[in-house]
């Protein structure tokens, strides 16, 4: 069992520490308001800190999960921050959804201070990470460091596979989320089409959930859209910001993408309109 660290104890992160806990591991946790540690301490036993460069100090690995690009420099290179409690053969692994380009600049730094660094974006949500059966997508430089983190992420993983050297994970997330924004935009269209028909929508959704068109979405989302509920699962703001990052992305790399540049300005138009904590199945609202 290994000595590990977490920070960042939002929806995801709490039950992600939680799981490593469960396993048996020595965690040490740190989240930018106390109680949410000191909840988490009450609860899964381990031990709190008040900065992660302590964190650090008091672990083998230490896991992120924050919110954004600027959250996640505060936290790695700030006065208090992982590299500055870090030691020679520690790896840190980001599971927070950044720019590629933010991936490969914490990856230089660390290999400078001799520690090891994995940008493991997730996927799979609150649920995800409850169940312990997200998706991690990783960007590591070598299968020695990779492996071992393997290992220990099994704790809330389902699914954890290496896809290259640093900022592979992020790129890794991107087409994540290019595939997401098409598949949502277009069940809700559909959706929106079913009821202006006539059509018993959620009728609509068993039947065809068992052919083509059937996707994780449509399961897990489809009668939820119908029924306008949307207090739940991933937010509009962040979906915003992941779109940003692919379309920034693809006019470094000279990719297209026609579908998610539309669909990431109807996200705009829902967040301007006080939609930006709902669920990004909230599209449909836009049709309705």
């Amino acid at each position: 069992m290994a000595q590990l660290g977490f920070c960042g104890l939002g929806v995801m992160g709490y039950p992600m520490a939680g799981h490593l806990a469960r396993t048996g591991h020595s965690v040490s946790v740190y989240n930018r308001t106390a109680a949410k540690a000191d909840a988490w301490v009450s609860e899964y036993k381990g031990s709190s800190f008040a900065t992660p460069r302590e964190v650090a100090a008091a672990s083998d690995m230490v896991m992120l999960c924050v919110g954004n690009d600027d959250d996640v420099r505060s936290v790695v290179f700030g006065a208090d921050g992982v590299l500055a409690g870090a030691h020679a053969g520690m790896v840190v692994v980001d599971h927070t959804t950044t720019s590629a380009e933010l991936a490969r600049e914490i990856s230089a730094a660390c290999i400078a201070a001799g520690v090891g660094f994995i940008d493991a974006p997730v996927s799979g949500g609150q649920a995800g990470a409850v169940n312990g059966v997200l998706t991690v997508m990783c960007g590591a430089d070598s299968e020695e460091l990779f492996a071992p983190f393997a290992e220990v992420a099994a704790a809330y993983a389902r699914s954890c596979v290496r896809l290259g050297n640093a900022g592979s994970g992020q790129l890794a997330k991107m087409v994540n989320q290019i595939c997401i924004a098409g598949v949502v935009q277009g069940l809700a269209e559909g959706l929106a089409f079913a009821t202006k028909a006539g059509l018993d929508a959620h009728a609509v959704i068993d039947v065809i959930s068992k052919g083509a068109a059937q996707s994780w979405q449509m399961e897990n989302r489809g009668h939820t859209m119908v029924d306008d509920k949307f207090d739940f699962g991933f937010a509009v703001e962040w979906m915003i910001k992941d779109l940003g990052f692919c379309v920034d992305e693809a006019q470094r790399n000279g990719s297209q993408l026609p579908v998610s540049e539309l669909v990431l300005g109807f996200y705009r138009e829902l967040y301007a309109d006080g939609s930006g904590r709902l669920d990004t199945s909230s599209l449909i609202r836009r049709l309705a």
